[in-house]
């Protein structure tokens, strides 16, 4: 069974003169996402980062708060975590355990941090992953543009598991009694 799983949509991402790159398209490709795994009753995840004091996703603030176009609704599940690795002193393996989840269809925010370590932590912990080639993003380096960095993690973590656009992600609708 798959899973939609979305990293750190908040709006800290999002702050007026730091907008992660591309950040429209990536809350449209999101919610097209969003729309075709409730349309077939798949399970969705969100992973909220926490920051400290001061921070732009210090926790319990405006910041912290998933970006309101693809806020959760009941059923879903949020998970809390305060490194790269959505895995990582998390209760997210044993939620998707919990729920038969082998596959994980990965998007959010930070390409070449946390949607980078989550996707290589998922396949540690024996998940199948599609990375949605259009729907991760994150800011430029002082080397690469933000689009550089994701065409390169598209190239590399392919090697992982499916990279696939949002048009090309695929979800079925569960067998009965799956759900």
């Amino acid at each position: 069974m798959k899973a939609l799983l979305i990293i750190d949509v908040q709006n800290g991402m999002f702050l007026k003169g730091y907008e992660v790159f591309n950040g429209e398209n990536l809350i449209h490709n999101i919610k097209t996402l969003i729309s075709k795994a409730r349309s077939t009753h798949t399970p969705i995840f969100y992973v909220q980062h926490n920051e400290g004091e001061g921070e732009p996703l210090e926790t319990g603030t405006i910041g912290w708060e998933i970006h309101p176009e693809i806020a959760p609704e009941e059923g879903d599940v949020v998970i809390q975590k305060t490194t790269p690795d959505s895995f990582f002193k998390t209760p997210l393996d044993e939620e998707l355990k919990k729920r038969g989840i082998e596959h994980l269809i990965i998007t959010g925010i930070q390409t070449d941090l946390c949607v980078d370590t989550t996707c290589r932590r998922a396949v540690s912990e024996g998940y199948k992953i599609t990375l949605v080639s259009d729907a991760h993003s994150t800011w430029p380096s002082e080397e690469l543009t933000a689009q550089q960095i994701i065409n390169h993690h598209n190239g590399t973590l392919r090697w992982f598991g499916n990279v696939l656009g949002t048009e090309g992600t695929g979800f079925s609708v569960p067998k009965k009694g799956l759900i």
